[in-house]
């Protein structure tokens, strides 16, 4: 007979791209996870996954597993969730996922605070460079992103207002000039944060009183870390472009300037997906009315400095 642990045990094998991912999932060894599954294996005296492979293939009678685990500890998970809230406590894992940057900087404090004032919870946060990656597995509850998405289906909370600036170091910007319109933007140096497949090489830029503009820009530095890009502008090593929240506190003190400040840049708000595979819980929901309240109004906006170390 096989118990509830086993069933997530599997359920999370069956969404892993390999085992030595699952192993990465469950901080286990490569090893311990295949003599667990062999172990459900020959308690059922059935193959459940195709060996061999680079990636893993379920039998038919390993995806009807997984199929049923995945339903059963929806219910289980509902059932755990539903006792809970009659002795109204929040508790059980709670699984978010943030970009590296703005996680460190306000969702790893919010979700700190939150876990604090109810003891029973378990926070755990993921942080990728792109957390769209995580949207095919069913390990998260809330998945937090800066910047628009495409429509997936799923529905998306705005947490709070953010903006994309082009800005650079008043040294750089003593040597070269302050760009007076966006097609001077072709003689400058400018450096740009690589993300998965986005086009960022074309900036778009919209005036008030001006003929939208979009300026291809060939750029003479990149990387794939925002906080890198942010200190090479601070060195003064061109234009980049930045998110509010990342270089608010720069520019206050100064260390940055806005280029092209009557210009408007697409806006890149800060937003939540809640996973429509798992159960929506008293503790998602809860965590999501404490992070708006502690992003409203944004700090970025309110003089409070970033932690960038």
């Amino acid at each position: 007979m096989m118990e509830s642990p086993d069933l997530r045990f599997f359920a999370l094998i069956a969404t892993a791209p390999s085992l030595a991912a699952a192993a990465r999932q469950l901080n286990v060894t490569p090893s311990a996870v295949s003599q667990r599954l062999a172990v459900i294996e020959d308690r059922l005296g059935l193959r459940l996954l195709e060996r061999g492979g680079r990636h893993l293939v379920l039998t038919d009678e390993g995806a009807l597993l997984a199929q049923r685990a995945q339903a059963i500890l929806r219910d289980l998970d509902l059932l755990e969730e539903q006792l809970a809230d009659r002795r109204g406590l929040l508790t059980g894992p709670l699984r978010i996922i943030a970009p590296h940057g703005f996680g460190r900087a306000h969702v790893a404090p919010a979700l700190w605070r939150f876990a604090s004032a109810h003891p029973g919870l378990h926070p755990l946060l993921s942080l990728a460079e792109d957390p769209r990656s995580a949207l095919q597995t069913e390990m998260w509850d809330i998945l937090i992103h800066v910047g628009q998405l495409p429509d997936l289906g799923i529905t998306q909370r705005k947490l709070a207002a953010n903006r994309r600036l082009l800005c650079a170091a008043p040294a750089y910007l003593a040597e070269h000039g302050q760009p007076g319109e966006p097609a001077d933007l072709a003689r400058h140096r400018c450096g740009v944060v690589r993300e998965n497949n986005a086009d960022v090489t074309l900036w778009l830029l919209q005036h008030p009183r001006k003929a939208r503009a979009s300026v291809r820009i060939t750029p003479v530095f990149a990387c794939n870390d925002g906080e890198v890009m942010r200190r090479w502008a601070l060195e003064g090593q061109g234009i980049v472009e930045r998110s509010e929240w990342s270089v608010a506190a720069d520019l206050a003190a100064g260390r940055l300037v806005t280029v092209l400040p009557d210009w408007q840049l697409p806006d890149a708000d800060v937003c939540a997906l809640v996973n429509p595979n798992r159960v929506r819980t008293a503790r998602s929901n809860g965590f999501l009315e404490h992070i708006v309240a502690a992003l409203a109004p944004p700090p970025w906006r309110r003089g409070a400095a970033a932690d960038h170390r």
